[in-house]
């Protein structure tokens, strides 16, 4: 993932760092050079006076290597302009829990907390959970913060963590809206039930099981708006010129379609030099040329950006070094 720089962008980084929205997505096969593409745009737009935030969404934080310095889960200035955030999924899906647990102790009756929660506690290692508690770090990123970044550029997990993590505003979202409906039902056969027909019509409206699930769909319908919003969220996928890579990005790419997520943008990296005199190098870079003619007929319409290979790994000062390259 480190040994890949953006060296061959000017065509298309012309316009200093602004080319992209607000919200900038970098994602991809693992190690495919996400990090390296996230940091090195995130401190040129920090170089241009934008102030940015680079966050990272993946559980092999590797941000701080290439800063070589420690980020974690508290925001950290790198730079001028330039702060860095390191999302930790197990702490928070703990996190993510224990809110649960705090408004349950709220609705639910002291009787059946503890074997709900230790329901809570079994179900906070499935599969999914982290998921869902990272998604609600973003949601509490775009709109604490949205605010005050210019850019919020987020180095993301492999891509089916990721897609995952971006359906679930539409998959929660309609389980929200079933979970609101039964709880209104038990609510209005409740007071059909009751003869204290006013106590009960005033717990049908300050009912804090609804309170806590409109919140919910409220939060993640923000977060929906601007996932589908191509003025405020890019996406850039990147891969590199082989055969597995861009079948799964093209595979990614249908999936973010399907929920209207705008992917536009494509970083292509580990592009070999053009004068190769090896054999060995020249049958790769023939193959290089068969699947870069691929991509640009596969991803027509889209922004294509060709990176180099490099011979040395990606380190804070070469971050500094490239910056020009997104002027």
């Amino acid at each position: 993932m480190g040994r890949f720089l953006l060296l061959d962008l000017e065509s298309t980084l012309n316009k200093g760092g602004g080319y992209m929205n607000k919200f900038v997505f970098f994602g991809g096969k693992g190690g495919v050079g996400k990090t390296t593409s996230s940091a090195s745009y995130a401190y040129q737009c920090a170089q241009k006076g934008m102030k940015t935030l680079v966050v990272s969404t993946d559980p092999a934080h590797s941000l701080c290597d290439i800063f070589e310095t420690d980020i974690g889960s508290q925001m950290k200035e790198l730079r001028a302009n330039l702060y860095a955030l390191e999302i930790d999924p197990e702490q928070e899906s703990m996190k993510y829990i224990q809110k649960i647990k705090s408004n349950m102790s709220k609705t639910v009756s002291p009787v059946i907390i503890s074997e709900i929660e230790k329901q809570l506690d079994a179900a906070s290692v499935s599969p999914g959970s982290e998921e869902s508690a990272i998604f609600d770090k973003l949601i509490e990123i775009i709109n604490v913060y949205g605010n005050e970044f210019d850019k919020i550029v987020f180095d993301t997990a492999p891509t089916g963590h990721t897609l995952r993590l971006l359906s679930l505003p539409e998959l929660l979202g309609g389980w929200l809206d079933r979970l609101l409906e039964k709880r209104k039902k038990a609510l209005q056969l409740l007071r059909m039930a009751s003869q204290r027909v006013k106590e009960a019509e005033e717990k049908l409206d300050s009912d804090p099981i609804i309170e806590i699930l409109s919140q919910r769909k409220e939060n993640l319908e923000k977060a929906r708006k601007i996932l589908i919003d191509n003025k405020m969220i890019s996406f850039v996928f990147v891969l590199n010129a082989e055969k597995l890579p861009i079948e799964e990005t093209k595979k990614a790419v249908k999936v973010l379609e399907k929920y209207q997520i705008p992917a536009n943008d494509l970083v292509v990296n580990k592009i070999l030099p053009e004068s190769m005199q090896d054999e060995f190098w020249r049958s790769r870079k023939e193959l290089e040329t068969k699947y870069l003619n691929e991509i640009y007929e596969v991803f027509n319409g889209k922004t294509i950006i060709k990176v180099p290979l490099l011979n040395s790994d990606v380190r804070v000062n070469d971050i500094e070094r490239i910056a020009k390259y997104f002027e």
